[in-house]
């Protein structure tokens, strides 16, 4: 009995610990997009191939110029970085005055763009980086990959970093004025084009951020980022359209719905729980978890 009890609580752990992985994944990217989607209200498809490209960067660098894990990473959020502000200033910027389906329309064909890139580079095959650290760490009878934890570490760090950059720095008060009233912090002196670059930046670092952690346990495709962007968007909507703690606790609750459903219920169901997860809370509660801080 006490044995049988021990193996449930070990089994319990394990769902814990892949439902943290990959919720702070989701959460990663989705408040990349939710930044976005604040500000200048675009549904960036485009930005699940910044995921895409930033985990290619840095299998390229690793693998092809023998970077270390910690360069590749830094050096992959500033490749999606350049990409993101590119898009922004080529592609974005250029249909403010558009219909919002334009910018809709533009972001899936970057989407299509980078992603057809990414495959003309590397070949359609799979590829994997391998873990910083491939430890198996032991407590208390208990395991768990250490790889995993520091995903889970790196991902809660971003995040507090990005509150503290939101919340405490001048230049992240910029982007919440404008989350809140692009018109009225323009009127105050707010350089919009500048915020909306810097925006960009972020999302995009974000993004390669979160696909080079979670690539060693995963494998990289060109089409990787299509199923990520999608979750992220239920992610925004669950979490409420322009609300960063929405991001992060909506990334965490679709990570922990499917890690506990693939396991209590079918592997078959894991990529549907989150679409099935969203219109049950939008039905109760339309305006999302969190409700919108973007107006």
């Amino acid at each position: 009995m006490r044995a049988a009890a021990r193996g449930r609580d070990v089994l319990f752990f394990q769902q814990v610990l892949n439902g943290l992985t990959i919720g702070c994944v989701y959460a990663l990217v989705a408040l990349g997009l939710t930044l976005v989607y604040g500000i200048l209200r675009i549904p960036n498809f485009a930005h699940g191939a910044l995921y895409t490209v930033g985990a290619y960067a840095a299998f390229a660098l690793i693998g092809r110029l023998g970077a270390n894990f910690w360069l590749a990473l830094a050096g992959a959020a500033a490749v999606s970085a350049g990409l993101a502000v590119l898009s922004e200033r080529l592609v974005f910027a250029r249909l403010r005055a558009a219909p919002p389906l334009h910018d809709m329309i533009a972001a899936i064909a970057l989407l299509l763009f980078f992603e057809a890139g990414v495959q003309a580079v590397f070949g359609a095959g799979f590829f994997r980086i391998a873990p910083l650290f491939p430890q198996i760490l032991r407590f208390a009878g208990l395991t768990a990959p250490a790889q995993r934890i520091l995903i889970v570490g790196a991902a809660f760090a971003l995040m507090a970093g990005l509150h503290l950059f939101l919340d405490r720095t001048w230049t992240g008060a910029t982007i919440v004025a404008s989350a809140q009233n692009r018109t009225g912090a323009a009127l105050v002196g707010i350089d919009a084009d500048r915020v909306s670059m810097l925006t960009f930046a972020i999302s995009g670092a974000l993004a390669a951020v979160a696909a080079v952690l979670f690539a060693p346990i995963a494998l990289l495709s060109p089409a990787m980022g299509e199923l990520v962007i999608t979750k992220a968007f239920v992610i925004i909507i669950l979490g409420g359209m322009g609300s960063v703690a929405g991001a992060i606790a909506g990334g965490l609750v679709i990570g922990f719905a499917e890690s506990f459903g693939a396991f209590y219920v079918s592997t078959d169901f894991k990529d549907i729980i989150a679409f099935g997860l969203l219109t049950l809370i939008l039905s109760v509660r339309p305006q999302g978890l969190f409700g919108r801080i973007a107006r």
